[in-house]
């Protein structure tokens, strides 16, 4: 279970995301990540009523979650993340979701660490 400092909340942090952040796509999942310093790491989730119905739903967000509580190991500070699940998803084994979930955020982390900073380019 992520705690309530992980979550991503506000429909402006999920805009913010989504449209400047790194993006990286698997079979079931496009994730999108951004940098945000020393601050820790946030995860949210969109999960569309394309994935299935609301058990299916609520399936995939709990598989997807426990993901993201594993990816604070690697990454405890600096992502705000966003995991928008893709109607595949409704089919995939834990394991699945899991390797495509981790996947995407290296894939995520290593474009933003390619990428300079406001910070890194005085």
């Amino acid at each position: 279970m992520l705690a309530v400092g992980n979550r991503v909340r506000t429909s402006t942090d999920f805009s913010h995301t989504v449209r400047s952040g790194a993006r990286s796509g698997r079979r079931n999942v496009v994730l999108y990540a951004v940098k945000t310093g020393p601050r820790p790491t946030r995860v949210g989730f969109i999960v569309a009523k394309s994935v299935g119905n609301a058990v299916t739903r609520n399936l995939v967000k709990r598989r997807l979650r426990e993901a993201a509580a594993e990816s604070l190991r690697e990454y405890p500070t600096g992502f705000d993340v966003v995991v928008r699940a893709l109607p595949p998803a409704a089919t995939a084994s834990w394991q699945e979701l899991r390797t495509d979930y981790m996947g995407a955020l290296r894939t995520c982390a290593g474009k933003l660490d390619r990428v300079p900073t406001f910070d890194q380019k005085r």
